[in-house]
């Protein structure tokens, strides 16, 4: 009887060598690409929050893994600051982070409580002395909303030269807001008027350095202060 021939079976081990060492060389790189940091952070639209708070909000004042930080975990933890109304985070070549923020505004001071109003009505426990306008009295509720309303439509380049804001209603009048600006001027507002604030400026060249009191009430007229 014939002995059957065992066949040899080759294994070509250079093909599998060659393969194993393209998937380490790949988890190699991959494994040195993560230990790469943040190397710069970029930060636009900030006015209230500084660029440190910024960072140490979003979480890589130890500039982190650039890739193993992600936008998504980035702008998570960055909107939970009231502030921050909107955030878009971008991450480019060369280990690069760019924030780009829209910050919630600030309206106004209650000298009452000391709290900041922002525009969207949330109140804060914040002592940093922003150029906002501090309103000194009680305004009712029935006025309140569209107070804010209205303040919300005046420009910040404006409320910042706005001192102080009083309620101040008269017979004729129950929207009526005294302005205390910082150049000694005073200006009268109604409710409905707010947004007319927004040309002081023009109206302060008219003026040629008087001082006086500034009728937005009604009337739109100035009335000289005599020394």
């Amino acid at each position: 009887m014939a002995k059957k021939r065992k066949k040899k079976v080759k294994i070509k081990i250079l093909p599998f060598f060659i393969i194993a060492l393209i998937i380490g060389l790949l988890i190699g790189c991959g494994y040195l690409l993560s230990l790469i940091p943040i190397k710069n952070i970029y930060i636009i639209g900030n006015s209230y929050l500084t660029d440190q708070e910024i960072i140490e909000l979003a979480g890589i004042d130890n500039y982190p893994s650039f890739l193993a930080t992600t936008k998504i975990s980035m702008k998570k933890k960055l909107k939970k600051n009231p502030y921050i109304k909107e955030v878009n985070i971008y991450k480019k070549l060369f280990a690069e982070v760019h924030i780009e923020l829209e910050e919630e505004n600030i309206l106004f001071r209650k000298q009452e409580t000391g709290l900041i109003v922002l525009e969207n009505k949330q109140e804060l426990n914040d002592y940093n002395q922003y150029s906002v306008p501090v309103l000194l009295n009680y305004v009712p509720d029935t006025k309140y909303d569209s107070f804010v309303k209205g303040m919300n439509q005046v420009d910040n380049s404006i409320k910042s030269q706005i001192s102080e804001i009083r309620y101040y209603p008269n017979g004729q009048d129950e929207d009526r807001f005294l302005l205390y600006m910082n150049d000694g001027n005073y200006v009268y507002l109604t409710l409905t008027k707010f947004k007319q604030i927004n040309y002081y400026e023009d109206v302060l060249e008219k003026l040629e350095g008087k001082k006086g009191i500034l009728y937005l009430d009604s009337g739109n007229h100035f009335q000289i202060m005599e020394d």
